[in-house]
């Protein structure tokens, strides 16, 4: 049987692939080699192989014209820029790229390297532009759709325009991305020249104290940028204030008094918050998308959720998350808010009913009295009977709690349907809202402010929109709410991030997600923050 050589296949190719080469002019050696270098891709029918037949194989980077190396140098420098992204650099290796294109003479090498070039290009583009991992092989909790880019439209944004410009449109544009990349910038300097400096000694320092751990207190919080210059060893009051700036940007009681958590925040080093701050730039990039002129921004990191409205927070409230255990951890998506529930019902989720209620339910029919035992039609099943009998597996009833003062979700929960069955809600559990670190609940988000959250979001569609929701709360009936334009809704996972003035903030990783991504990252190539570089 006879088998045609790739380079048989390559004239063909070059002869066939259209009018301009039969007609204009004889294809080149370059052409040739090009046309075998796409002969032999992975996916010879794929957007690279199609984007080089439509130009009859004509090289994008090695033709040696001014175009082809106005955009092979902005490659190449691009490349080396990937570090200010937090990207692996040496995964593309522009040096390495340089000495070969240099060395490749012969119209063979050349073609060959086209090829790479390209396929170098596309693997840049799209770790800067949708990142350098796919979250859900790291964590199964982040189900985020990462947008990912075209690949026939990012070749032809490189060969139609400015190449350097192309480049650097690809980067994320929010101003977040921008701050981010800032803050990586300082933060490698720091750690390059050895970090914050001693660590603050363990106990509790208030304002009034002197003396060593005074001393490495006011220098420490001096390298990091919450104070000014500074000689005194007393804890005065620019000290106080400086602390103060402190807790704010850690989530922390902003009292002025360094505690046993204000001291283990600022003895963080400065390496691991360069990491947190490479994993905040990579979530970025899974985020660069049109979020909605209005949204709603929930950092289960920071514990609070969010309205933003044109960019601005209009309104903000303190949120209980996810437990860090037993797989109540929250997950991370997308969606949007399109009702809420005024007076709702709590339908028992089925884990619950099962692994909760039931065992107590089989020691005792009346046991948790406030909920009630529903069949399969929706009828109140009578509790003078046995449950004895029924496992986990059998139980055929489900389980309700009906509206009321005691309800688990309190007086309101929003829905943004999801195939997660989170959803954000009030709760009678008030005193879980004064602590630091608010993760206790089976996954869903418990709002500490939910009336002022519903008057903000109906205030968009209705005159007197707290006069309307009270109205109906006075009811005392469950009631849907429609929202006339849905909200979209966006669960992150931020333990660093900035404000408006660029300052960063940080948080704990309380379900240990950015360690994992973190090590995802330099198992990718991504250099170490301990590198400083």
């Amino acid at each position: 049987m006879f088998f045609p050589t790739l380079r048989a296949v390559a004239v063909a190719a070059v002869t066939l692939c259209g009018p301009a080469v039969a007609r204009d002019a004889a294809p080149t050696a370059l052409q040739f080699a090009v046309a075998e270098g796409v002969a032999a891709l992975e996916d010879a029918d794929g957007p690279v192989a199609a984007f080089y037949r439509m130009r009859d194989f004509a090289p994008l980077w090695t033709a040696g014209d001014l175009p082809s190396r106005a955009r092979l140098g902005a490659l190449l420098e691009a490349i080396r820029d990937a570090e200010a992204h937090g990207l692996p650099s040496a995964r593309w290796d522009a040096e390495g790229l340089r000495s070969r294109i240099a060395a490749a003479r012969a119209p063979q090498a050349r073609g060959r390297l086209e090829v790479e070039l390209t396929e170098t290009y596309l693997d840049f583009a799209h770790a800067l532009t949708s990142g350098v991992i796919d979250p859900s092989r790291v964590d199964p909790d982040i189900r985020r759709e990462i947008p990912r880019a075209d690949d026939r439209a990012l070749l032809d944004a490189m060969d139609g325009g400015d190449p350097a410009e192309a480049l650097r449109a690809l980067a994320p544009r929010s101003f977040e991305y921008g701050r981010l990349m800032m803050q990586r910038r300082r933060l490698a300097e720091i750690v390059g020249s050895g970090g914050w400096g001693p660590a603050v000694p363990p106990g509790r320092l208030a304002p009034g104290a002197s003396g060593e751990a005074v001393v490495a207190l006011r220098d420490r919080l001096r390298a990091m940028g919450f104070m000014g210059r500074s000689v005194s060893s007393r804890y005065d009051d620019a000290l106080t204030e400086a602390v103060r700036t402190f807790q704010e940007a850690s989530g922390l009681e902003v009292d002025g008094i360094a505690g046993a958590s204000t001291i283990e925040a600022v003895n963080v080093p400065a390496a691991e918050r360069l990491g947190a701050v490479l994993v905040a730039m990579e979530r970025e990039r899974w985020m660069d998308r049109e979020r909605g002129a209005r949204h709603v921004w929930v950092n289960l990191a920071d514990f609070h959720a969010a309205v933003v409205d044109d960019g601005v927070v209009t309104f903000r409230t303190r949120a209980v998350i996810g437990a860090d255990h037993d797989g109540r951890e929250t997950p991370e998506f997308s969606e949007s808010m399109s009702y809420m529930v005024v007076n709702p019902s709590w339908h028992v989720p089925r884990s619950i009913t099962v692994n909760e209620y039931l065992p107590r339910l089989r020691a005792n029919p009346a046991a948790v009295p406030h909920l009630e035992v529903i069949d399969r039609s929706g009828r109140v099943v009578s509790r003078g009977r046995s449950f004895a009998g029924y496992t986990a597996r059998t139980f055929p009833f489900s389980m309700r709690q009906p509206p009321g003062p005691r309800n688990a979700l309190g007086r309101v929960k929003f829905m943004f349907p999801n195939p997660y069955a989170i959803y954000l809600h009030d709760t009678p559990a008030r005193d879980l809202f004064a602590r630091e670190r608010r993760a206790f609940s089976h996954g869903c988000i418990r709002l500490n402010d939910p009336l002022g959250f519903a008057y903000h979001l109906l205030a968009a569609q209705e005159d007197e929109p707290q006069d309307f929701f009270d109205s109906i709360l006075g009811t005392r009936a469950e009631r849907r709410v429609d929202l006339e334009d849905p909200v979209p809704v966006h669960l992150v996972y931020r333990t660093a991030f900035t404000d408006h003035r660029g300052t960063l903030h940080t948080r704990p990783d309380v379900y240990g997600r950015d360690a994992r991504l973190l090590a995802a990252l330099l198992a990718a190539g991504v250099p170490s923050p301990a590198d400083g570089t």
